[in-house]
C-alpha cells in the first residue's frame, strides 16, 4: 500500500500529482491555474517561474488553498539553505527540496532551522537528476550506476533529517524497500504513456507504474499543462491511485 494513501473518510479521492507550472509569467500561469481546485492535485514552481514573479505568485496560490512545492534545488553553505528555508516556512510552502550533494552539514543545518515551525515543510533531496543516464555520470566521475547513486544518497538524505527525496519511478521500489513506508519519494519523468515524447526526461513511467512502484507523488508538467481538459486528466489520474490501494 502507498505510505500516503489519505484517510478516505476525509478525502475521497488520493491526489497524487503535483502539476509542474512551467511557465514565463504569473498571468498566464493564474489562466492555467483557474482550471484546478486544490482537491485535485497539488502545485510546483520552479526556478523560471520564480525567477520571474518571486514570492508574491507563491502566496497566491497557497492563500487559494493549494499545497505548493517550491523546487529551488537548494545547494549552498549551510547557513544560506537554512535561512532559504526558514523563509519557505514562514510563506506556507508545503514542500522545499536541496541537492543532496551539497552534504551533510548542509542537509542538518536545513532540517534544524525548521523543525520549531507548527506547520514546517517537508525537507525532500535531489539526488539523480532524471535528465540524467549512466554516461553522464561517468563524465562527472560518479562509477555507481544512477540507482547505485540514488540509494546512497537517499540515506544520507534521511541520516541527514530530511523526510524524503527527488527520484526517478524506476528507483522507487528500491527506495521504498530500504528507507521504509514514511520516507517521500517524489518522482519526476511521469508520462501517461512510456511512448510519448520523453522530451528532456530520460528514466519514466507511468502514474500506475511509478504509484505501484512505492511512489508518494508524481510531478507532471506537460502531460497536465497541454492537455485539453487538465481537470479530466487529473480526475483519471486520481482514480487510478485509489482504485490501486
Amino acid at each position: 500500500m502507498n505510505p500516503l494513501m489519505i484517510d478516505s473518510s476525509i478525502h475521497p479521492i488520493f491526489k497524487p500529482v503535483i502539476v509542474a507550472l512551467d511557465f514565463a509569467d504569473e498571468s498566464e500561469t493564474l489562466h492555467f491555474v483557474r482550471q484546478l481546485s486544490p482537491d485535485l492535485c497539488q502545485l510546483k514552481i520552479g526556478k523560471e517561474l520564480f525567477t520571474a514573479t518571486g514570492r508574491n505568485l507563491v502566496e497566491k496560490l497557497i492563500n487559494q488553498g493549494f499545497k505548493l512545492f517550491l523546487d529551488l534545488k537548494y545547494h549552498d553553505i549551510p547557513n544560506t539553505v537554512a535561512q532559504a528555508c526558514k523563509v519557505a516556512a514562514e510563506m506556507g510552502v508545503w514542500l522545499v527540496d536541496m541537492h543532496v550533494s551539497g552534504g551533510r552539514r548542509m542537509m542538518e543545518a536545513a532540517a534544524n532551522a525548521v523543525a520549531n515551525y507548527s506547520q514546517r515543510p517537508n525537507l525532500i533531496g535531489v539526488t539523480v537528476l532524471t535528465s540524467m543516464e549512466q554516461a553522464d555520470l561517468i563524465e562527472l566521475g560518479f562509477s555507481q550506476t544512477p540507482e547505485e547513486l540514488v540509494i546512497c544518497w537517499a540515506k544520507l538524505a534521511q541520516d541527514s533529517g530530511l523526510d524524503g527525496v527527488v527520484c526517478s519511478a524506476q528507483e522507487a521500489a528500491s527506495l521504498r524497500a530500504k528507507m521504509g513506508q514514511e520516507f517521500l519519494l517524489v518522482t519526476p519523468g511521469i508520462r501517461l504513456n512510456v511512448a510519448e515524447n520523453a522530451d528532456d526526461q530520460r528514466r519514466i513511467m507511468t502514474p500506475q507504474q511509478a504509484l505501484k512502484a512505492g511512489s508518494s507523488y508524481l510531478v507532471m508538467g506537460r502531460p497536465i499543462t497541454q492537455a485539453k481538459d487538465p481537470a479530466a486528466v487529473l480526475r483519471q489520474i486520481n482514480h487510478t491511485a485509489y482504485d490501486l490501494f
